[in-house]
């Protein structure tokens, strides 16, 4: 626990559950004076405001609503009276790859890509310079996988707006950057794994040289020094926070001679 966010409220969408939940934990922990945890269901917000404690407040909104996303605005600057930090965590995945419907298309860049530009664009003229955007990228923007299309679209956007957004508000000091996990503990890792931890950490192994999946809490960490002014000098730049994931190429780090060691010719 440290108090390098001493003062600092704090917007986190998508943290009534998983990662963004684990930011949010992270923020307050780090000292953020306030964080809003917005997302859908007020019982699921409420509880887990009451878990962060007295720094933390929930916002039910739908962030493809602008209005929603107006009266979130509006109730941090009536609370708070500053908005310091912005993270756009809320995503969801429905994705048939290139089976994908073209109302498949339109939800899930609604949330991934377009609410968090939007979100951006209504924080930004509430920020003063030092205020940060940390947008959640992923692993899954970076690299090409089959069957896959929306999500890994939406998530390359993503980095790339990230880009963009930390080169426009760079002159009034805000910094804009993003984070991109790889395979991380959360609601989705564990239905795929059937709730097992072992299963999840045995198949990720395969594919993260530290050989494990990570955990929302690690992700959290990353955030929490990206929005602090620890790291004043970083913008417009993807943080990756994936066990080695993307330090690996198509031979997954096996020297070409174990390749053929195992291939039985």
């Amino acid at each position: 626990m440290t108090q390098r966010l001493h003062g600092k409220v704090a917007i986190v969408t998508g943290a009534t559950q998983g990662i963004g939940a684990d930011i949010a934990r992270a923020l307050a922990r780090d000292g953020a004076r306030r964080v809003f945890i917005v997302g859908l269901g007020a019982q699921a917000g409420a509880a887990m405001a009451a878990d962060i404690g007295e720094a933390a407040e929930a916002v039910e909104a739908d962030i493809t609503d602008d209005q929603a996303i107006d009266r979130c605005v509006a109730r941090a600057l009536e609370v708070s009276g500053q908005i310091d930090v912005l993270v756009n965590c809320a995503c969801i995945y429905d994705d048939a790859g290139l089976a994908s419907s073209r109302a498949q298309w339109h939800a899930t860049l609604d949330v991934n890509l377009v609410s968090a530009a939007v979100f951006t664009q209504k924080v930004e003229p509430h920020m003063r310079a030092g205020a940060v955007v940390v947008n959640l990228g992923s692993v899954g923007g970076k690299f090409g996988t089959a069957d896959r299309a929306i999500y890994p679209a939406s998530k390359a956007a993503l980095i790339q707006i990230t880009r963009n957004f930390a080169v426009t508000l760079a002159p009034r000091g805000i910094r804009v950057l993003s984070v991109s996990p790889a395979w991380t503990w959360s609601p989705s890792l564990e239905r795929m794994a059937h709730g097992s931890r072992t299963v999840a950490d045995r198949v990720g192994g395969i594919m993260h040289p530290l050989g494990r999946v990570g955990d929302g809490t690690e992700v959290g960490r990353v955030v929490a020094f990206a929005a602090s002014d620890e790291a004043s000098w970083v913008t417009g730049t993807d943080i990756a926070v994936d066990g080695g994931f993307s330090s690996l190429g198509p031979d997954q780090g096996i020297a070409a001679r174990g390749w053929f060691e195992g291939s039985g010719g």
